[in-house]
């Protein structure tokens, strides 16, 4: 099968051809995102294969049917940014990777609270250019501290885990709650507010639907401890980042963690060393000494790139043969 990879990052190319190994598929590797300009470099493929911030609107859909695409390969859990419904109207399937690595996810929100807390990326810095001096460095102990675990999928029960082992109590709020999974970890389920009043640290494990976009905003921070955490390794909508920097602003929080941002397309997975960011709120987030942002990172772990490599050519495989595609997205 023709297979046209949109969005090729060096990092995924060598999982990419280890996989197809398998399959035998014919990858042309393209740099550029996938939108209506870019769409032409596609020609012949029967799969277009995406990544999280490749345009997949109506206009794409629609031009790529025509001239013989048949499916849309997401090499992401996500698919916020595909017109689903438009797929669908016309008979365009859809594919995602539903699970990659629930850990490399999990593990990572716990990498960005403990550098935050200890100030480990601060003194890193400072010992790298021998100042061993420990002022400024004052973190607290996650021992005894309140976690609110917002979405308690597959990565939110990972995380929900591993902060119980630091002796925290845990707080989960979820749609359908799991109370099986609560006790085995000491943990309960409650609403979002007791989660906003009482919580150190907010992690937010949960998919971007109208809902939920802008779910931590300037009514939901004000609920919130002063001194609070929050982390974000789901989706940058999420946040209301003008709610956000005006509350680093005013001191209404203690710490930001971002592995996403709501205006990243463009931005991360990109070197803007030389060309600098036009986005102002980014470079605002940027000069807070309590924010620490890594660009969409999360997933990026061995096992998560194969497991995307492999599931992506295999529901590339199953398309062509035919056969059930276990990984349809829902609604497509």
């Amino acid at each position: 099968m023709k297979v046209a990879v949109y969005d090729t990052h060096k990092f995924e190319i060598p999982f990419l051809q280890k996989e197809n190994e398998g399959f035998g598929h014919e990858l042309k590797y393209i740099e550029g995102r996938l939108t209506k300009d870019t769409l032409a470099l596609s020609k012949g493929a029967e799969c277009l294969c995406c990544f999280v911030n490749d345009k997949v609107d109506a206009e794409v859909i629609k031009t790529a049917y025509e001239n013989g695409v048949r499916l849309i390969a997401l090499r992401s859990a996500g698919f916020n940014h595909v017109d689903v419904g438009f797929a669908k109207s016309i008979g365009m399937k859809v594919v995602h990777v539903p699970e990659y690595s629930p850990y490399a996810v999990a593990e990572h929100a716990v990498g960005m609270i403990l550098t935050m807390n200890r100030k480990l990326h601060k003194a890193y810095n400072r010992v790298k250019e021998e100042n061993f001096s420990l002022d400024g460095l004052v973190g607290f102990d996650i021992h005894g501290k309140t976690i609110g675990v917002v979405g308690t999928g597959k990565i939110g029960k990972i995380f929900a885990k591993i902060m119980s082992g630091f002796g925290s109590e845990v707080l989960l709020f979820d749609k359908i709650p799991d109370e099986i999974f609560a006790k085995s970890i000491t943990a309960r389920y409650t609403n979002i507010d007791e989660i906003y009043k009482k919580a150190d640290i907010i992690s937010l494990h949960i998919p971007l639907t109208p809902e939920t976009k802008y779910l931590i905003n300037e009514t939901s921070i004000s609920k919130m401890k002063k001194s609070v955490m929050i982390v974000n390794t789901g989706r940058g909508k999420l946040i209301d980042t003008k709610a956000l920097v005006r509350a680093l602003k005013n001191g209404s929080i203690g710490f930001a963690g971002l592995d996403v941002y709501e205006e990243e397309e463009g931005i991360f997975f990109e070197d803007k060393s030389e060309s600098g960011i036009t986005d102002d709120c980014l470079a605002r987030l940027l000069t807070f000494p309590n924010v620490f942002i890594t660009a969409h990172q999360a997933f990026l772990t061995q096992e998560a790139l194969h497991n995307i490599a492999h599931t992506t050519l295999e529901s590339a495989n199953d398309f062509e043969n035919g056969t059930h595609l276990k990984h349809q997205v829902p609604g497509t």
